[in-house]
């Protein structure tokens, strides 16, 4: 089952695909235009992956030190850094090179504390589509993203679907594809990740507790290029949903 939160007429619906664009909960058919959609969930700890796909840390070697023994790179966004699809992303007047970052987002359904890789899964209420934009000029280093790279607000679009986790029989096999302005720009598949969705639970509730709600971004494949104002980003992955987003400048 696919679920959505979104906006209208003064008030917060859930809604479900229909052939028309979706349909609110009370039954009302709306095309996608007629609402403002929200993250498909109301996310808690936002808790993102860096370089966990081979490619893209191929992409980036000669800006890294990284060896197979490194423990997962992991950092904190809050739920303000969330836009829903359809929705807008501000680039800074000041970057050089900012750029997308299509990534499937794991939705933790359950508390997790100390769990085994084997039961991992079981604690995922679900997936959805991510794009995670990131100014590089931000940086303090390649290896490290600083707080006001990954954590501006509306830097990260989640949506436009939240998927049943028992709709996805494989989150670990799903094509990953970006658009910018209808041209195809990014292709990759989730069987790549360094680390697989069990082993990032395992690790995480290791140290921490994941509550429901809490959303986990695994990361993104390699060629990831620069998005300007103006142009129109479109994240898909297969069988989770096709996440619009849009740039514009800072006022």
């Amino acid at each position: 089952m696919k679920t959505a939160r979104v906006a209208y007429a003064g008030a917060i619906h859930s809604a479900v695909p229909h052939v028309r664009g979706l349909q609110l909960a009370d039954g009302r058919v709306l095309a996608e235009h007629e609402v403002v959609w929200l993250p498909p969930v109301e996310a808690g700890t936002v808790i993102a992956l860096g370089l966990n796909y081979a490619d893209h840390v191929k992409e980036l070697s000669k800006e890294l030190t990284v060896t197979s023994k490194d423990e997962p790179l992991v950092f904190f966004k809050t739920a303000s850094a969330l836009v829903g699809h359809r929705g807008a992303t501000r680039r800074p007047a000041d970057a050089a090179f900012m750029h997308y970052e299509c990534e499937l987002a794991v939705v933790i359904g359950r508390t997790a504390r100390r769990v085994k890789r084997a039961d991992a899964l079981a604690h995922v209420a679900g997936y959805s589509v991510c794009n995670d934009y990131a100014v590089r000029d931000y940086l303090e280093n390649w290896y490290r993203p600083n707080l006001r790279v990954k954590n501006r607000d509306g830097a990260t679009a989640l949506g436009p679907w939240l998927v049943d986790a028992a709709d996805v029989p494989d989150p670990h096999a799903l094509a990953l594809r970006t658009f910018v302005n209808g041209a195809q720009t990014q292709s990759g598949s989730t069987a790549d990740m360094v680390n697989d969705i069990p082993a990032l639970i395992e690790y995480l509730s290791s140290f921490m507790t994941l509550q429901a709600g809490d959303v986990i971004l695994t990361g993104t494949p390699d060629s990831v290029v620069n998005v300007n104002e103006g142009d129109e980003v479109v994240c898909e992955i297969e069988g989770i949903g096709r996440l619009v987003n849009t740039i514009e400048g800072t006022p």
